[in-house]
């Protein structure tokens, strides 16, 4: 099993204020799943993916990722994590701006495993041919459309060789055929091996997962 949630709670506390993000959530997702969660602003949806992620801590529960207890780790060992197994593909690309397409894909692979220079290059323009982006490897963003600069982002995201891939919102900056498109890439993926967690409130993106996880008030419905 790649993740296990057991009653996995989060409390965010606004001055003497208790606010009840995710109410007691278990949950598992198995290697090579593609998983959608959806539900209404405010149903813990990010927070689940953030806590998934490594990038934030239960209150209480469990949660465990490729058999490592994530809710025990300091934040130094949540760092090692998320570079040694997910990649990040966000709604907004997070790319760099005056950084090329190339630049951009290598950046995670300063932070993982050492390797050479050329070796780096070289697995990025991999990805890129990859993604379709071959003969873009010198834009900028600004010169590439948001399904161009979203498909760079899934390169990044793959740099490290993830387990896991956690997107959130990922069409939700593009028109709906640059939409389909990142869809079926990630389906390819999927088929590849890779394990997507995928956070969207459109029906027609979620129908592309295996399976989809609905949320409502911090609790998997």
């Amino acid at each position: 099993m790649l993740i296990a949630l057991h009653s996995v709670r989060k409390i965010y506390q606004v001055g003497e204020i208790d606010i009840p993000a995710l109410a007691g959530v278990s949950l598992e997702i198995g290697q090579g799943d593609f998983v959608a969660i959806m539900g209404a602003s405010g149903s813990g949806k990010s927070t689940l993916l953030n806590i998934l992620g490594c990038l934030d801590l239960p209150t209480s529960g469990e949660y465990a990722l490729d058999g490592e207890a994530v809710s025990r780790m300091s934040s130094d060992e949540l760092a090692r994590i998320r570079n040694r197994k997910i990649g990040f593909v966000f709604q907004s690309f997070n790319l760099l701006t005056r950084t090329s397409a190339m630049e951009n894909v290598e950046l995670p692979a300063f932070y993982g495993p050492p390797i050479s220079a050329p070796e780096r290059h070289a697995k990025a323009a991999a990805l890129l041919q990859r993604v379709g982006l071959g003969d873009r490897q010198h834009h900028f963003p600004g010169q590439l459309s948001g399904g161009q600069q979203q498909r760079v982002a899934i390169a990044r995201a793959l740099v490290n060789a993830p387990a896991l891939i956690l997107a959130d919102e990922p069409t939700g900056n593009l028109d709906s055929r640059s939409g389909e498109d990142i869809m079926r890439l990630f389906g390819e993926l999927n088929a590849e091996g890779i394990t997507l967690i995928m956070v969207t409130h459109e029906q027609d993106i979620a129908r592309h997962a295996r399976r989809v996880i609905h949320m409502k008030d911090g609790c998997v419905l």
